[in-house]
């Protein structure tokens, strides 16, 4: 019966529940779609607000659906306009695989693909809306990790200053003897509560922290980010080993809010998402304190990330309005501090893989020739910026993360449609 239940496993695309055990039952892509686009329901939130100017366009080449014809849209719809129609990938084993094709393998929600500030692609799935704002999950990091750069830059943060020197009830802990730096490269070692560490498992107690209904019958650990943070011990000399873990991010947002004595939430707002021209409000869930959960609990739209993307890749810029200090976003892809692994896997990486990546303030860096940078977040989120091909990509999905189901190859596709769209 197990082998039966293997085999159709693998012919219908739902993993074996083995594989799946840290998941809590994301073992249905519709499943993790609902939480993908419902965090707002589900767990209490924070706005971050778009500010009150107007919506920055997103030119395209031709007439662009009204929103509610491209909420319906599928893959191959006659009147989405596709400026990739006729190309193809490469897929897992070799296989060549049509766009259509990637985006059902991918479990694909919405992509976007911008080439010189002009909207050339958008496409809708699976019934998600544009106007709904989707979980970034991980890609969250990096957008936090720009706003920390950006304060480092204008000297309201010291990279390497003690943790405790901003937060000292981190005192005693992995995050509280680390640096700032440490935290924005990942560089911490720990182990929670006691227990030997293992990736899996401190994502689902990190579930656990921010939403009771994902706790086990009698769990008594820590029912706040804070108390989950002061459970962290040293496990050895911090900026030595790359070990990525969202105890980093989570003692960085805490260090931002003591600098700037505000929220993550008005902190984005204020420094990012008020300025691009946003069209919807951004949001961040909660726990049961009130404090954002700024390692992967931001939510937004498609299109705004897209604006997002666009300002970064030119050089923190949009228009006359420059957002960001050009010296911070042209050196995310150069930035790598000595003393740090210049080469490191993706988490979800099989362990023999080579380690082929970058990664700076909470940015992976694929070290194309094309400058490329991207932040990340399991289920296929993707931020995809790539300077030399004019490119800006943003993919949202609800795809299933096993050993049984191959990924799709999406930093490859995206280099695919560069390079298509450079021609």
């Amino acid at each position: 019966m197990a082998d039966d239940h293997e085999r159709s496993a693998r012919m219908t695309g739902t993993p074996p529940l083995a594989d799946l055990a840290w998941a809590r039952g994301y073992t249905d892509p519709a499943w993790a779609r609902w939480h993908t686009t419902s965090g707002r329901e589900l767990l209490p939130s924070c706005r971050v607000w778009r500010g009150s100017g107007t919506p920055e366009p997103l030119p395209s080449p031709s007439p662009v659906p009204s929103p509610s014809s491209r909420g319906r849209q599928e893959a191959g719809s006659p009147e989405a306009p596709d400026a990739l129609d006729g190309l193809d990938f490469e897929g897992p084993h070799g296989r060549s695989l049509s766009l259509a094709e990637l985006l059902a393998g991918a479990e694909t929600d919405a992509l976007l693909v911008l080439h010189r500030g002009t909207l050339v692609h958008e496409r809708y799935l699976h019934g998600y809306e544009p106007h709904v704002p989707h979980f970034n999950a991980s890609a969250a990091k990096s957008y936090l990790g720009l706003v920390a750069a950006v304060l480092a830059h204008e000297g309201a943060l010291d990279r390497d200053a003690e943790v405790t020197k901003y937060v000292p009830e981190l005192a005693g802990t992995a995050f509280g003897e680390a640096r700032v730096d440490h935290l924005l490269h990942m560089g911490t070692r720990m182990s929670y509560a006691g227990r030997p560490y293992d990736k899996a498992l401190e994502a689902q107690r990190y579930f656990a922290v921010l939403a009771p209904r994902l706790r086990p019958y009698g769990y008594t650990g820590p029912a706040t980010i804070r108390e989950h943070l002061a459970t962290a011990r040293a496990t050895g000399v911090p900026g030595v080993e790359f070990r990525y873990e969202n105890g980093n991010v989570e003692a960085l947002a805490e260090v931002l809010r003591r600098v700037t004595g505000t929220t993550t939430s008005a902190l984005l707002s204020e420094m990012i998402w008020s300025r691009i021209g946003a069209e919807e409000d951004a949001y961040y869930v909660l726990d049961g304190e009130g404090t954002e959960a700024a390692c992967g609990g931001f939510s937004a739209t498609a299109r705004d990330l897209a604006r997002f993307g666009e300002m970064v890749r030119l050089g923190g810029a949009l228009g006359d309005r420059q957002i960001v200090p050009e010296a911070v976003a042209s050196t995310i892809v150069s930035g790598v501090p000595d003393g740090y692994p210049r080469r490191v896997r993706f988490p979800a990486a099989p362990p023999d893989a080579p380690a082929t990546l970058s990664y700076h303030d909470l940015w992976w860096v694929p070290n194309d020739p094309y400058g490329s940078f991207m932040a990340s977040g399991i289920h296929g989120q993707r931020l995809f910026v790539s300077p030399a091909l004019d490119l800006v990509v943003v993919h949202y999905a609800s795809q299933i993360v096993s050993p049984s189901l191959p990924q799709a190859p999406l930093v490859q596709a995206f280099l695919r449609i560069g390079a298509r769209l450079q021609g």
